[in-house]
């Protein structure tokens, strides 16, 4: 212990109850756009395009393959499809939060993972009061398992990067199917099935008993911005010569990293959440910092970061009218009618028939299975 620096304790207030409060506070906007959207769907099924109410953009959040496709088409055109538009602001707002503190927003913003964190807390309750610990699946398992996530991320990237035209991708962005996905993904939930019931309980199962399931093994969107993490410049660094070696950092973390035997913290899993330096006993060890300089940021910063970066793409979005989309309330009401008809793409096949289509103008060519 003689080489190690004077024992001076950690007095900074922990950022946690901030983080609770975000992830509250973007959760009741999230029911509240869906609220919103209900009322939305409900005037459009009227068949009247004078009583269509106001449609939320905000629910275009939940659509990330158009969105990914509609960064695709920006970057081969230099347009912002306007089908869309929020569902583009918004994965750029997220990809940009996750640039620079990491894969913050699934910790910080995400409601998924926030209501994944709520069960996984209620887990780790039960484990150690029947276990004395908290269960984790073993690393032959769990590497493998984690690859899911990526596998599912490779194909939703081959199938929109690889083998699609920009032609092909305005002809999928102006489809009906896509205009009206947003309400399609509400008929799913609003009038859901048995199966899909089934596979809700059983993930809601599997994040109790190990903590974050659904976000560590089977979310593509996670494994986009966990890709991000790594390249990220800022990364939580241990000083090893001030560490005292308590371990409390390894137990905080939802993740289970060892952040007590590495000096940076380089994993695709940290969602930059600070619960490990919340708990760090000893000043300025466990910092979250930029690579190449001996800045630090000082904790709260990190709140103001992550949200502000993100309201600020958003607000910028809206500014230069790339927020409401284009799509007419008599679109809606007659896309609306025949919504149980509209096919779209389900294998690389369709999407090469999406490119002859595209090149050809035959409108004959069907996508539909």
């Amino acid at each position: 212990m003689t080489d190690k620096k004077k024992f001076i304790r950690n007095t900074e207030k922990p950022v946690q109850k901030y983080r609770f409060w975000i992830q509250a506070g973007v959760a009741l906007l999230c029911i509240w756009i869906g609220v919103e959207f209900h009322f939305f769907v409900e005037s459009i099924e009227g068949g009247n395009p004078s009583s269509v109410g106001y449609r939320p953009p905000g629910v275009e959040g939940f659509l990330p393959i158009s969105a990914l496709m509609s960064i695709y088409y920006f970057f081969l055109t230099g347009e912002i499809h306007q089908a869309h538009p929020a569902g583009f602001v918004i994965l750029i707002g997220i990809i940009t939060v996750s640039f620079f503190f990491g894969k913050a927003f699934c910790s910080w913003m995400c409601p998924i993972g926030f209501l994944s964190e709520l069960v996984g807390d209620f887990g780790d309750k039960v484990s150690k009061k029947l276990f004395k610990k908290r269960i984790k699946i073993p690393k032959l398992l769990d590497y493998p398992l984690r690859s899911l996530k990526y596998l599912m991320l490779a194909y939703f990237v081959y199938a929109i990067f690889f083998t699609m035209t920009a032609a092909s991708l305005k002809y999928f962005l102006d489809s009906p199917y896509n205009m009206v996905a947003d309400v399609k993904m509400y008929y799913f939930f609003a009038d859901i099935s048995r199966f899909a019931l089934i596979v809700i309980a059983v993930l809601f199962v599997l994040s109790i008993i190990v903590r974050n399931f659904w976000c560590r093994y089977l979310c593509p969107y996670g494994a986009l911005l966990g890709i991000f993490t790594l390249v990220s410049p800022n990364k939580i660094k241990r000083d090893p010569v001030s560490c005292i070696d308590c371990g409390l950092c390894n137990k905080a973390c939802p993740s289970f990293i060892k952040v007590d035997s590495v000096k940076t913290v380089l994993s695709d899993e940290c969602s930059t959440c600070m619960n490990c330096v919340d708990v760090c006993p000893v000043k300025d060890t466990l910092q979250l910092k930029p690579q190449f300089t001996k800045k630090t940021f000082n904790k709260k910063w990190v709140a103001v970061g992550v949200v502000g970066i993100y309201i600020f793409i958003i607000g910028l979005g809206m500014l230069t009218g790339n927020w409401q989309n284009n799509i007419t309330k008599e679109q809606y009401v007659i896309h609306n009618k025949n919504i149980q008809s509209l096919g779209h793409p389900r294998s690389t096949a369709d999407i090469k028939k999406l490119n002859k289509i595209s090149e050809s103008g035959d409108e004959n060519v069907s996508t539909k299975n």
